[in-house]
């Protein structure tokens, strides 16, 4: 039994408050005493399942001492107490003192050297610019030391390995009047010499710059001075940093700014608000994958993964702004203001890194789609997951053995309420030691999942990086002998704290532990597993207890003497990468991975799903998550979603069902609760709830083809699914600052409801076209914002006119068993009465779709015709994906007056008439439609080319 293994103890009270504890035991004599104790123990061989209530006691002693009820802000840095970033904050515009000389152009790149120092002087090493260019306006700037006595870490595996593939070749530079320009299609780049700056340029419009503020600044690497002392301290913990001061800050400006987004995450608004000015005292937005118990919901404060690309939004332009740095990194975000030359704004921005290389790249638009296939023309597109992935999860901390998992299963069946995946959090192991199974609670887990998957559904557990280091465990003996363990400043496997208590950390920016790693997924590997179980990676920012700031120190060492600061922020991503290889590597019918991380990193959206990590059961944190996922998507991670319900605290029955009503919407759609929680499985409330509740998954199961096309869409350009106002209508001011409702794709406009027993809600309808509510086919003008009212059974959300969208109606107990199921058709036609959309569909769960196995087709409504007509590529050879599904209901919605006497509709291609009616209901998720036509039973197959005639 050890401190941080309290499942089984009579002094259990809540294990993140034991996290909490053992943060601050060394800040109590009782807490020192009850990691000595905990120590001591991991050399015996103990009865796990024995409750020691003397440990539980100290650990309870310890809490009494230091209490541990929620996240505390002096835990973390503040900027001001980290050297690098108070240095870098207190530099003065213009203080800059490095020039350029020796423009050339070198293999297709721009190449020049920068020197520090005035006119006539130089002060210490020079550095070296690399300047390059790609298709769809890309730009790359690289600067490193020309001599250096250690490489700066350059962040692998995140820039696409195609991306050289589309580098454009410069010829020359022009040079006039002390600046080299660089001429491209569209725009130009101009290197000024004295004092050194770059600006991108469209004609005679600035778009955006780097150090035309003159805050520029790079710490070049030295010996250390007699008598300098490098240590730096915070509380309990010191940094040796025996590399000395490498930090590296600049500004950026974009230009014609209204707004800037991006830098995720952190639990504030959508558009970022200043942090610096002559009014304004806040910290710096912060980029530091940090393990936040219990995260305040408007904070600057970051949370477990980091992003470190903004975007700026107008009305003529958007531009974008990425440092491939994995470092700790802060930013401030100046107010905006008017620039000397013309009436647009600039929004000026700082940044700051503790170490790592310059490597950054600007992106032109000029829309903001163009901005985001930049963006992941570099980083990448989004993965396309299997279909189960996209519809309803249950979790909970902790389904606590197999009987319950059973009885949750037959729950949803019983209550008629469809789900895809059931988890299990960390009580299934034995002894938090991942890959393992507690033999008394789930003495049968092959079993166990086949009965779940015999439903079609699926299982997920948790796999975390910490490894218990107990010399009878087989992962760690494995990892231990083989070196594969990061090391602490004096050589040895660092040795943290986390739930098992005593833990060593894999190394995962080597590429051989990953492929190691990788292959512990495998069935005969991992024990107990089935093709039907899937994986959850928590805790990998990493989460250390009682290291500093709750992770791991920066100066522990990695592979190729890489020290933990210049690799921090990607970890997680490393972690969940090697995870989801794992589940990859073990599929021998070709399956797609779905592995959920909490930690990411630029990149993330290649390897699997991300969600917001542990909010709370309150209003705020329901609001909230709005733009949280809305930053995400911005910043190429699309496939994300909030804990339904709250991961901390105890919903009502009204915020649990809005909160359901909304996670509907999310691209990542699960149920997740604190073990101290009461349970609350979707039925447990009784009615009407658990009616309502059931009403807002469905919702989620009808609009599943709708979901996955998106998916698709994401897979091939990057779109995120949950999408900004302005991402669709970009000259919309009115929209740049909105973040309380969204469109999902660009045809479902969504806005939560937010406050207790709310009666109506302020929901703009953007653009010119209609808007039709998807439940009572009320139609709102565009243009305008309207108090709608809001009722028990649904939130506010519309289908935009002139869309068509796929759903299925017939509510079955999973997505699997949805498969063959018939589609509805919901045609909202414009004022033209016309209308178009997509459907993508392929098996759902293999890659054939890569080698052309899958169905998309175009729909379009005009001239009183509706057709489909095939996207997908027809060359032989490529792989053939058939389904069987008709089409069953076709309505129109939006409808003159006169249509509405037609009562049938001609099959052209069989000659069938088949009749309609006017008004019908749109079954179970919506009301008699005063101004619809319903056909019913067309039976044209969904993936056939067709024309149907309203007569």
């Amino acid at each position: 039994m050890r401190i941080c293994d309290r499942s089984k103890c009579s002094g259990r009270r809540s294990q993140e408050k034991g996290r909490r504890e053992i943060l601050d035991s060394r800040h109590s004599v009782a807490g020192r005493a009850g990691v000595s104790i905990c120590r001591m123990m991991e050399t015996r061989e103990m009865d796990r399942r024995k409750p020691n209530c003397l440990v539980a006691l100290i650990v309870l002693l310890a809490a009494a001492v230091i209490g541990a009820d929620a996240w505390k802000k002096d835990e973390f840095k503040r900027c001001d107490q980290t050297i690098f970033c108070k240095d870098a904050r207190n530099r003065v515009d213009g203080s800059s003192n490095w020039f350029v000389s020796e423009v050339n152009v070198t293999n297709g790149k721009v190449r020049a050297r920068l020197i520090e120092g005035g006119e006539g002087e130089h002060v210490g090493g020079s550095l070296i610019l690399h300047l390059s260019a790609y298709e769809e306006g890309i730009i790359r700037l690289k600067v490193k030391e020309a001599e250096a006595k250690r490489k700066r870490f350059e962040v692998p595996e995140v820039v696409v390995k195609g991306l050289e593939d589309r580098r454009l070749w410069i010829q020359r530079v022009i040079e006039k009047d002390g600046a080299s320009m660089v001429v491209l299609a569209g725009y130009e780049v101009v290197l000024l010499h004295r004092p050194f700056q770059l600006y991108v340029r469209s004609g005679k419009e600035t778009l955006i710059s780097l150090n035309a503020k003159g805050l520029f600044h790079f710490e070049q690497q030295r010996e250390k001075k007699e008598g300098e002392d490098w240590d730096e301290s915070f509380r309990s913990h010191t940094d040796s940093r025996p590399h000395g001061p490498q930090s590296i800050g600049f500004d950026v400006s974009f230009y014609g700014a209204e707004y800037v987004y991006g830098i995720p995450e952190r639990a504030t608004s959508l558009a970022l608000k200043p942090t610096k000015g002559a009014d304004i005292v806040s910290e710096p937005y912060r980029l530091f994958n940090s393990d936040i118990f219990e995260y305040l919901h408007d904070s600057v404060f970051g949370l477990y993964g980091a992003v470190p690309f903004m975007l700026s939004h107008s009305e003529k332009r958007t531009t974008g702004f990425f440092w491939l740095n994995a470092a700790e990194m802060l930013v401030d975000v100046m107010p905006k203001e008017k620039t000397e030359t013309a009436e647009a704004s600039r929004i000026d921005t700082h940044w700051i890194t503790e170490s790592g290389s310059f490597d950054v790249f600007f992106f032109i638009g000029p829309g903001p789609k163009d901005l985001i296939r930049q963006y992941t023309t570099v980083t990448g597109t989004s993965t396309m997951p299997q279909l189960f992935a996209t519809a309803y999860h249950q979790c909970r901390w902790n389904y606590k053995d197999e009987a319950d998992v059973a009885q949750v299963d037959a729950g949803f069946d019983e209550h008629d309420i469809p789900y895809d995946v059931l988890w299990l959090d960390i009580e299934h192991t034995d002894g938090k030691k991942y890959f393992t199974w507690d033999s008394v609670l789930f003495p049968n887990p092959k079993d166990m999942q086949d009965k779940i998957a015999a439903k079609g559904r699926k299982m997920v557990t948790i796999v975390d990086p910490h490894i218990k280091r107990d010399s009878n465990y087989y992962i760690h003996k494995e990892a231990q002998s083989k070196g594969f363990y990061i090391k602490d400043k004096h050589g040895r496997d660092y040795d943290g704290w986390c739930w098992p208590g005593s833990s060593s950390y894999l190394d995962m920016l080597d590429p051989e532990v990953r492929s190691w790693w990788a292959d512990k997924f495998a069935y005969s590997s991992y024990q107990g597993s089935t093709p039907s179980l899937y994986i959850w990676n928590d805790m990998n920012e990493p989460s250390v207890f009682n290291g500093p700031e709750a992770t791991m120190p920066r100066d522990n060492i990695h592979v190729g003497e890489v020290e933990h600061r210049d690799v921090h922020n990607a970890y997680g991503y490393y972690f969940h990468m090697a995870s989801s290889e794992g589940l990859r590597k073990r599929a021998d019918d070709n399956d797609r991975p779905f592995v959920l991380s909490r930690s990411f990193f630029a990149g993330t959206q290649r390897v699997g799903a991300i969600w917001t990590g542990d909010n709370t059961a309150d209003w705020d944190h329901l609001k909230v998550s709005v733009p949280m996922l809305l930053t995400l998507g911005l910043t190429g991670i699309t496939f994300t979603g909030a804990d339904v319900g709250g991961f901390f605290g105890n919903p009502d029955p009204e915020l649990l069902t809005r909160w359901y009503q909304l996670g509907a919407y999310y691209p990542f759609y699960r149920g997740h609760a604190h073990l101290d929680t009461k349970r609350r499985e979707p039925w447990l409330f009784g009615e009407p709830y658990t009616s309502l509740i059931r009403e807002a998954i469905h919702t989620r199961y009808a609009l599943l083809p709708y979901f996955y096309t998106l998916f698709r869409e994401a897979n091939l350009n990057g779109l995120p699914l949950m999408r900004p106002i302005w991402m669709e209508y970009p000259k919309e001011i009115e929209t740049y600052a909105m973040d309380d409702q969204f469109l999902l794709g660009s045809d479902l406009l969504v806005h939560g409801v937010y406050s207790e027993r709310a009666t109506s809600e302020d929901v703009y309808f953007p653009g010119s076209q209609m808007w039709f509510d998807v439940r009572s086919g009320a139609s709102y003008s565009g243009g305008h914002t309207v108090k709608v009212p809001v009722i028990p059974e649904s939130i506010p959300a519309y289908q935009r006119a002139g869309s068509i969208i796929p759903r299925k109606d017939r509510f079955r107990r999973s997505s699997f068993q949805m498969e063959n199921d018939p589609y509805t058709l919901v045609v909202a036609l414009n004022s033209s009465y016309e209308a178009q959309g997509e459907l993508y569909l392929d098996d759902g769960k293999s890659y054939d779709f890569e080698k052309g196995a899958f169905i998309h087709r175009l729909f379009t409504f005009s001239k009183g015709r509706l057709t489909s007509v095939n996207l997908a590529p027809t060359e032989k050879g490529t792989k053939q994906f058939k389904t069987p599904c008709l089409v069953e209901r076709i309505i129109l919605l939006g409808l003159r007056p006169k249509d509405l006497s037609a009562h049938r509709v001609l099959i052209e291609s069989s000659g069938a008439q088949v009749p309609a009616e006017v008004g019908a209901p749109l079954l179970r998720i919506g009301y008699h439609q005063a101004n619809s036509l319903v056909v019913r039973m067309p039976n044209v197959r969904i993936s056939d080319d067709w024309s149907i005639k309203v007569l």
